[in-house]
């Protein structure tokens, strides 16, 4: 992935709309085993992702996907929030660019965030018959949202002692200019002055034959939360996708959304993407080849029950 440093916004309008109340006071999470994630409803999210079609900022396809995604949070989360603005692509054109975010336990000062962007890019630039042809996204930008949906409706069953924000990012994946919605964010978060011990981006997480190294850009920011994810995958039986060695081609080093939320917004963030043994993107990244014949859920399961499985252990300890 690619990073251009080309970016305006416009006024936003940031929505709370709440579910019910919550705790005031962090607590030690409740003992007792971690639920368990069900890949085949994170499947099933990212069937209904794809179906919307492109999601590509400023198409109707766009506003769809916003209203599900809005939907399916209100029912689950104590709080979500709408930021909408429009953020500038080329010097002629803006789009418009909705952020989603659902909070859990939106009053305890103790916090995690989760991020995946929803929107897909407008062409498949890396594909060598259609360049110019738009992509499904299932795997860049649906799958990531999939796991967080289905977390989200663990949390929802069975309250964390901590809170946990869920960031659906937008415009992340648009022609030359990326991440414009979390850099948005960082900028303008939903809620004043907002902290949290670490956060997780999601991207491209749910392929067969991935791999998940520890990118460089989330060492140096976020180390320590980041081995304590991977510890949690070995404990969890998921090693073959969690690698603690190095990829063939070396330390990989990539702007995601990542690099925003540790750079402006000063939380400390750690990237899960998919990768070749080489280090590389994946052969369907921007490519029309990216849709749901790529999706694995064993790898969808490998991701989700390690977040799950940290969510509801220690995740404060590292």
């Amino acid at each position: 992935m690619r990073w251009t440093f080309f970016f305006a916004l416009a006024l936003t309008a940031c929505q709370p709309t709440s579910r019910q109340g919550a705790e005031s006071s962090a607590r030690e999470p409740q003992s007792g085993p971690p639920p368990a994630f069900s890949a085949a409803n994170a499947y099933a999210a990212i069937t209904r992702q794809v179906g919307f079609g492109p999601r590509v900022p400023g198409t109707e396809a766009q506003r769809r996907c916003a209203a599900w995604l809005q939907d399916t949070l209100r029912k689950l989360a104590d709080t979500v929030y709408i930021q909408e603005t429009k953020v500038r692509v080329t010097p002629q054109l803006q789009v418009p660019c909705i952020n989603i975010i659902a909070a859990f336990q939106p009053l305890a000062q103790r916090r995690i965030l989760l991020v995946a962007h929803w929107d897909t890019r407008p062409t498949a630039d890396k594909d060598g018959k259609t360049p110019d042809a738009p992509m499904d996204g299932a795997d860049d930008g649906a799958s990531g949202v999939a796991v967080l949906l289905e977390t989200a409706r663990l949390l929802h069953a069975q309250k964390p002692a901590y809170g946990i924000d869920i960031l659906l990012n937008d415009a992340e994946d648009y022609a030359q200019d990326y991440c414009l919605g979390t850099r948005y964010w960082s900028k303008n978060p939903h809620v004043r002055r907002y902290r949290a011990a670490y956060g997780i981006v999601l991207d491209m997480v749910g392929s067969a034959n991935t791999m998940f190294f520890m990118e460089g850009t989330s060492r140096q920011h976020a180390s320590g939360p980041m081995k304590l994810f991977w510890d949690v995958a070995a404990s969890s039986g998921y090693s073959q996708y969690f690698s603690y060695a190095e990829p063939l081609g070396g330390t990989s080093y990539i702007e995601d959304d990542h690099t925003y939320i540790n750079e402006v917004a000063g939380i400390p963030t750690f990237d899960i993407i998919g990768m070749q043994p080489n280090g590389s993107l994946m052969p369907h990244h921007h490519t029309t080849a990216d849709n749901l014949s790529v999706i694995d859920k064993q790898t969808l399961q490998a991701v989700g029950q390690t977040l799950v499985n940290l969510l509801y252990g220690q995740p404060f300890k590292f």
